[in-house]
Order: structure tokens, then sequence, then C-alpha cells
């Protein structure tokens, strides 16, 4: 009987375990591993690095050493920058860019042209889209992209905002400027479906060939994009 009810504990502990995220149980591993080598506050540092996008146990335990290593001042300005992104920045309540101020340094800019917006999945698009020089419009980032598989539906994203700057008029283009991916091209879609019935010229920006690239190591459907997307010389 007591067998039995160790049996059934033992069980339930498995299957309360069982229900941690793997990447929280990968993170806390290596955490404590380093916390065993090198005491619990560069294992806390470890799994804090590994909680950022991109970054694995060798990469986070490479950036806790090099923090160590900083004068003091050094890491206390890292600590500071952080602690002041967190508590200075915020979105524009406009366009969703990341800004200071009540509303960002882009929508405020009467020398851009209002009739013209440029949608991205995320805020950092914009800073990519700026660096080129090119584009004098102003943007919409809409927060993610449509992945049904992932459980994010149209109404997961700041597509309403963007609606209603389209509903308020002087709007006379849309440049959808999603990711080329599958979640990319289903967002797109979707928004042009929306946008089309406001008479609203809607355009796609164009992918292909990179600067610099061999056609003979293109897979297939870049070349076609790229041939689709040609332009007279």
């Amino acid at each position: 009987m007591e067998r039995g009810s160790q049996n059934r504990t033992a069980a339930k502990e498995g299957e309360t375990t069982s229900r941690i995220p793997s990447q929280s149980r990968k993170h806390g591993k290596a955490g404590a591993q380093a916390s065993e080598v090198s005491g619990k506050a560069l294992g806390r540092m470890v799994e804090a690095f590994m909680r950022l996008p991109g970054i694995g146990r060798k990469s986070a335990e490479r950036l806790a050493f090099a923090v160590l290593g900083m004068p003091w001042d050094e890491a206390a300005g890292i600590a500071q920058a952080i602690i002041s992104l967190k508590n200075n920045s915020r979105y524009c309540p406009i366009c969703n860019n990341i800004t200071e101020e009540e509303i960002c340094g882009i929508c405020r800019d009467e020398k851009r042209d209002a009739s013209l917006i440029c949608v991205v999945e995320e805020p950092s698009n914009i800073l990519i889209l700026e660096k080129t020089g090119i584009f004098r419009g102003r943007y919409h980032a809409i927060m993610g992209a449509i992945a049904p598989l992932d459980g994010i539906g149209p109404e997961d994203l700041k597509i309403d905002g963007l609606m209603e700057r389209l509903n308020a008029g002087g709007i006379k283009e849309v440049i959808i400027a999603t990711n080329p991916t599958v979640k990319g091209e289903t967002t797109a879609l979707y928004l042009s479906k929306l946008i089309k019935p406001l008479g609203i010229s809607v355009s796609r920006i164009a992918y292909g060939l990179p600067v610099g690239g061999d056609i003979e190591y293109a897979d297939e459907n870049t070349v076609q994009r790229a041939l689709e997307g040609r332009r007279e010389m």
C-alpha cells in the first residue's frame, strides 16, 4: 500500500515536471551548472543572457565572463542603460515605433509624406528602412505577423490602429513591407484585402536576388520572385 502511494507521488511529480517549458528547464540547468562551478551570481547572469533571442548557453557564458572582466563603472553603465531603456522607452500611440516622447519623431515630422504609409511587422524594421534614407513617408508596425499554427490571428496584431489611420482619410498608398516568409505573405494578403476596398493603392516591397549575390547559388523561389519583380532599365 505504501509502495503504491510512493509510485503515485513519483508519477505526479514527473507529470508536474513535464509541464515546465523545455526552454526554461534548459536555462535553469545551464545556470545551475555555472552556479556550481563559479558561484550563484554568475549562474544567474548566464540564465539572464539566455533569455535574449539568439543567445545560447556558450554565448551567454562568454557574455557573463565579459561583464565580470569589465571595470565596475562599465558594467554599471550597461545595467543603467537597460534600466533606462525600460523606464523611458515606449511605443508611439500612432505607429507603434519606439520613442521616448509622447509621439515619435517620424510621426511628428511635417516634412514627411503623410499620404504614404509603410507597414512593417516590428519597430526594429523601421530602423532598417530608415537607414536607406530613401523612404520619406510614415510607418505603422503591426507588432507581428499572422501565424495560425502559433495561435496568432489578426486580432492579436495592431491592425485596428492602422485601419483607423486609413479611415481618417488622406492616405493614397500603403506599402506592405512584411517579411518574405509564409507568415509575412499571409499577413500581406490579409492586409491587402482589408485596404483595397477603401480605394487606397496597395503595393508590396520587391524581393529577389541580393546585391552582390550569384544566381548560381540562389534557390528557385528567389529567382522566380526576382523575375516577377523585374523593372525597366
